[in-house]
Formats: C-alpha cells, structure tokens, sequence
C-alpha cells in the first residue's frame, strides 16, 4: 500500500456537553499544525455513573456535533465508541478504528490537563509505542517540550475562553449564549429547552 493513499486523521474526544465554538476553532488548528487531512470529534458515550442531568443523551450530544460541523468539510462526528465495550478505554478506541479504517493513520488529539495525567490511562505506552499524539495547551497546563516522548509533538494554539460548564450554567440561568454556540446548535438547544432546567453544572 503506497504512503500517499493513506489519510491522517486527529482524534478529537469529548463529551461535547455541549459542542461549542471554542471546539471547533481549536480543530481548525489543529488540523494545520499537526498536518491533518480531516480532525474527528468522538463523542464519549454517556457515563451510567453520572445522573442525566450530568450529560445530555449520546445521541442528541452527536446531533448537536452534527450540526456544528455543517460547514467544516475537514471535521466529522464520529459515534464509533457508541459501540465499544464500556468504559471507553483510549487504547481500545483506536484498535477498533484501525481495524474499521485501514486506510487512516490516527493521531491523538490532548489537552494539556490529560497529558499530565497521560501515564494512569489504560496501555498509555501502547498508545505512545504505536500512534502519535498531539499535545495543546489547557488553562494551568505547563508542558516540558523537551521531555516528549517521539511520539508526541506540542501544538501551539489559541485556545478560545469558552467552556461547556459556562455554557449550561448560562442556559441554566437564562443567561445569553450567542456566539458560544453555532446557531444551529443553539436552535437545538432553545427548541428542546436543553439544559434549562439542570443543577448547578459541575
């Protein structure tokens, strides 16, 4: 198989509790900086630990991902890990993927904050033995460059200041959202009352 048929796909995971703006702009980074053809944001499937007015339900956080993406045609929701056994184990994600897209090279796409945590994940030296990880800066996050692994590269990006938690705390509080939010996703949210009527986010 020649080098040029393959496609170099980033790993975007989240909850997308919900999808917002600031996640969006930073995959467009992304997807530059660590030279990219497309940045899939997989959405984690919903934990049975937490109560549902914790995280929306997995589907309507994909609908809302969906939507965001409309015009972004480098990104794509992806719902793989809907599938995998649970919990979402990084290392099994990106087995399952190989195995579905033999045609892709997966790069691992963090925040600072769980790179600093990185050693406690499942088979985290199987991951940085056979995939490459991007790191980006997060809030607090002091990252040492010169002590990566080879497999791993620091991408300088801008990160915008807008947070998940915020966002369902404004709604929460009949507070605005625009420009947090892509407007589709807020008709969503605004249409179904998403949100509204939540505790205090955590």
């Amino acid at each position: 198989m020649e080098r040029g048929q393959h496609r170099e796909i980033g790993l975007f995971g989240g909850s997308f509790n919900p999808v917002h703006t600031g996640h969006v702009a930073l995959a467009r980074q992304l997807l530059e900086a660590a030279g990219l053809d497309e940045v899939w944001f997989m959405v984690s499937p919903q934990n049975p630990l937490k109560r549902q007015t914790d995280l929306l339900d997995d589907s309507l956080r994909l609908e809302m991902v969906r939507e965001a993406l409309k015009g972004e045609p480098r990104m794509k929701a992806c719902d793989d890990e809907f599938a995998l056994p649970r919990p979402s184990y990084t290392w099994n994600t990106l087995q399952a993927l190989g195995q579905r897209y033999p045609l892709c090279r997966f790069t691992l796409l963090v925040g600072g904050d769980n790179w600093a945590a990185f050693s406690r994940w499942y088979r985290y030296r199987d991951i940085l033995d056979h995939y490459r990880v991007a790191v980006y800066p997060r809030p607090g996050s002091v990252i040492g460059e010169a002590a990566l692994p080879a497999s791993v590269m620091l991408v300088k990006a801008r990160l915008m200041d807008i947070s998940s938690t915020e966002i369902r705390r404004r709604i929460a509080a009949g507070l605005p959202v625009s420009g947090w939010l892509d407007p589709g996703v807020e008709r969503i949210v605004r249409e179904r009352n998403l949100y509204a009527f939540s505790p205090k986010a955590t």
